[in-house]
């Protein structure tokens, strides 16, 4: 369990906690590839958590990139505590599950990184039991479900979280 707030900062308090290293990438991409060091590779000191980006020939592009990256594997890999007695979805939580009671919030969405990490801390607290964990969110688990599936990375960390738990995958 971490403290929390990471993902609070904004992007240049952030990177004011990385180690930034800029290099010459390898690989494709013809005759200017690797004449300037635009590659940009983020270690976030308190977490050790590592994020790359070296797509661009820009550097400016590649650590936006790398923050972005940084900012979802925080979301993805630190826990926080939760107690499920008394639990209560955050005011940035409950402003993404709808009055129908379904979770709207999309990956380009602001909140999406930190709504991601309270359904993980969530769903950790009730030992990765979707069900549980959508009762104690007030959405269906139907509609959890739906929301961790159509995101690849997240489904993932899911299950990799359910199989840690001696649970089977989802599918």
């Amino acid at each position: 369990m971490v403290p929390d707030g990471f993902l609070d900062l904004d992007d240049a308090a952030l990177l004011a906690q990385c180690s930034v290293d800029v290099y010459r990438a390898s690989g494709p991409g013809g005759q200017k590839r690797n004449k300037i060091e635009s590659a940009v590779r983020l270690r976030h000191a308190p977490t050790g958590i590592l994020a790359v980006a070296e797509e661009s020939r820009s550097q400016h592009e590649n650590k936006a990139r790398a923050l972005k990256r940084l900012r979802r594997k925080i979301a993805l890999h630190l826990r926080r505590t939760v107690t499920p007695e008394g639990y209560r979805p955050s005011p940035l939580l409950a402003g993404c599950i709808s009055g129908a009671g379904k979770l709207h919030v999309g990956r380009r969405d602001a909140r999406f990184n930190a709504a991601v990490q309270e359904l993980l801390d969530v769903l950790c607290a009730c030992g990765m039991q979707v069900s549980t964990g959508a009762k104690l969110i007030g959405v269906t688990t139907a509609n959890l479900t739906s929301f961790l599936r159509d995101e690849p990375d997240v489904w993932r960390r899911v299950n990799e979280m359910r199989t840690a738990a001696g649970l089977k995958g989802l599918k």
